[in-house]
């Protein structure tokens, strides 16, 4: 990644499962992979539901490709693969790649996600935690899901499920299943 992103006189912050960003005016970065099928001629994709209190009542415009946070010097696609197996507890499937480029989210974060096509089975998935204090005040830790769900959806549906700044992603697959993408956009 671009070292427009990263000044060495910002501050480093540490997050309980060892990974570091950069503090102050430069956007988090973060690396998603949106794994899609094809059932019956129609596209589904692979979307999480977030875990934890904010998000227990929410649905439409909720839902997110699983994706983390990654440092300075980080390769994406190491991250986006990480990233879902620690939050579906399962491996992704092997396969080609389409890098679906990066998007900026609403909030600043940019997100660079990439589509891999393959089938899996969402029996026995498990998402890796996080703590926080809730409720707010209380002084208590509970520890939560970071994804509490996990569904294949079709892409029109998807759409509305879809964090309104992920929706973009779902255009930009359906455009590379159009075109079958050329073999120089797709990594192996």
């Amino acid at each position: 990644m671009s070292d427009r992103f990263c000044t060495p006189e910002r501050g480093v912050s540490v997050y309980s499962h060892g990974r570091s960003r950069k503090m102050g005016n430069v956007p988090k970065l973060s690396a998603g992979l949106l794994l899609y099928r094809v059932r019956d001629g129609d596209v589904e994709v692979l979307i999480g539901h977030p875990g934890g209190p904010f998000w227990a009542r929410k649905d439409e415009g909720a839902w997110s490709i699983p994706k983390g946070e990654y440092g300075e010097g980080e390769d994406p696609w190491t991250v986006a693969r990480r990233e879902f197996e620690e939050e579906l507890g399962k491996r992704p499937p092997q396969g080609p790649r389409i890098a679906l480029g990066p998007v900026k989210q609403p909030g600043g974060k940019i997100v660079t996600a990439f589509a891999v096509q393959g089938d899996l089975d969402l029996e026995g998935t498990f998402s890796n935690t996080f703590t926080m204090e809730w409720p707010k005040g209380s002084g208590a830790i509970r520890e939560f899901p970071e994804i509490d769900r996990a569904a294949w959806f079709p892409v029109a549906q998807a759409r509305s499920k879809l964090l309104k700044g992920q929706r973009v992603l779902l255009d930009r697959l359906m455009a590379a299943i159009a075109d079958d993408a050329p073999a120089e956009s797709r990594s192996h």
